[in-house]
């Protein structure tokens, strides 16, 4: 599928779209977030059931990775900086938490079963990982975007993605026989936080401009256009500077949450994200291979005890890790279940213990089972823990308004 011609593009775009669309729709039905009908039109059109969506397929990955991307600069356009700055010693409370305590859990566990040490920490690393794109999700779902809790819950998910990559680079480090230096690790840290710092402080002097230069060009859909450039440029100097493309998409719509065109960036990035954030999903569901698992068969049993373990080191990790902040008065099983969810991020660090020969077939399918069960329990727990505020209308059903109402 990696060679498909623009027909067979198509048809592959009109089942992910379709499906999505549909199995979000039936999830909204049965009282369930549509990224849970999502991630299952993922599976089912995934190697595990129907095989017609292959995971791998780089031009799928890079339209998914667009998704992603322009989720996050969504959510950062719906939160308020001075709120998450405001909850920023709760929010470090927790993503250091939920990354010690899972890993901890982890390792104890791996040790427990007798695997060698770097099998062990590879393993414990992909327990801290925290998929960000999900939980936002679902909290802009459900209205509770400007909550307190979801506040904590995203600002400790931006800190847990800086602190990911630089486990991620030490993980990668070890996988490959370097050595591991202090000075290095924290060259990592300080490009991490600092190109944080730098765009939100260099921004605010860069962006009026932009504003003002919108409107002087008066042509329909500028302002949406120019946001989206910054966004994607954003995200591009993360990469580069060694950070990762959604912080840098989620400092873009920080930055112009306060300029004038806001409700009208919205509106765009809303039509566009229609697109390409129900593609990352399926395609997060589409790497998950259901195969691999038969608790009945002798050979593949390890497997789903290893797999059954690490789900509760994983789940209790970060749940206990929403009670850190003993001080915060909310509902901190709404933070704690918000960080579970491990998606594609725990799948990139299973596929490099797998590619670089530390993980066997069995522990990357146990691991596989982990990131698979936490990134489908966490909507339906959230929708259940933080329902819909009475008078909101879901996303979905907000788009289809406009669309009647549109002349």
């Amino acid at each position: 599928m990696d060679h498909l011609d623009m027909t067979g593009f198509l048809g592959v775009l009109v089942l992910i779209l379709g499906a999505a669309k549909l199995l979000g729709a039936l999830a909204r039905q049965i009282g369930q977030p549509a990224v849970l009908g999502e991630l299952v039109a993922g599976v089912l059109l995934g190697a595990s059931v129907l095989g017609v969506v292959d995971s791998t397929n780089h031009v799928l990955h890079l339209l998914a990775e667009l998704g992603v991307v322009l989720l996050l600069f969504e959510i950062g356009l719906e939160t308020d900086l001075r709120k998450l700055l405001e909850v920023g010693g709760t929010a470090a409370a927790v993503a250091l938490v939920g990354v010690a305590l899972p890993f901890a859990l982890g390792y104890g566990v791996c040790r427990l079963l007798g695997l060698e040490t770097l099998s062990t920490v590879v393993a414990s690393a992909t327990l801290t990982a925290t998929s960000v794109g999900i939980t936002a999700r679902v909290l802009s779902d459900l209205g509770r975007l400007q909550e307190p809790e979801s506040q904590i819950i995203l600002g400790a998910a931006v800190l847990d993605d800086i602190v990911g990559l630089i486990i991620l680079a030490v993980v990668a480090g070890l996988t490959t026989g370097q050595a591991i230096t202090l000075g290095g690790v924290a060259t990592i840290t300080a490009l991490a936080f600092g190109f944080l710092v730098a765009t939100l402080l260099l921004g605010s002097l860069v962006v009026p401009t932009l504003a003002r230069l919108s409107r002087r060009v008066g042509l329909p859909g500028t302002p949406t256009i120019l946001a989206v450039l910054l966004a994607f440029g954003l995200a591009w100097l993360a990469a580069k500077a060694g950070s990762a493309m959604i912080i840098g998409a989620f400092a873009a719509g920080l930055l112009l949450r306060t300029t004038p065109q806001r409700r009208d960036i919205e509106h765009g990035v809303a039509q566009l994200g229609h697109f390409f954030v129900p593609l990352f999903f399926v395609m997060v569901g589409a790497a998950v291979d259901l195969r691999v698992f038969d608790p009945f068969t002798p050979a593949k049993q390890p497997t789903v005890l290893i797999g059954g373990l690490l789900i509760v080191a994983a789940g209790l990790g970060k749940f206990l890790a929403g009670y850190a902040p003993f001080w915060f008065r909310g509902k901190k099983s709404v933070i704690g279940v918000g960080m579970i969810p491990r998606g594609e991020v725990g799948l990139i660090f299973a596929q490099m213990g797998l590619t670089t020969g530390v993980f066997d077939a069995g522990l990357f399918s146990a691991v596989t089972l982990m990131v698979m069960v936490t990134t489908f329990v966490a909507p339906p727990l959230l929708q259940r823990l933080f329902p819909s505020p009475s008078g909101h209308k879901p996303q979905a059903a907000e788009g289809l308004e406009e669309l009647v109402t549109e002349p």
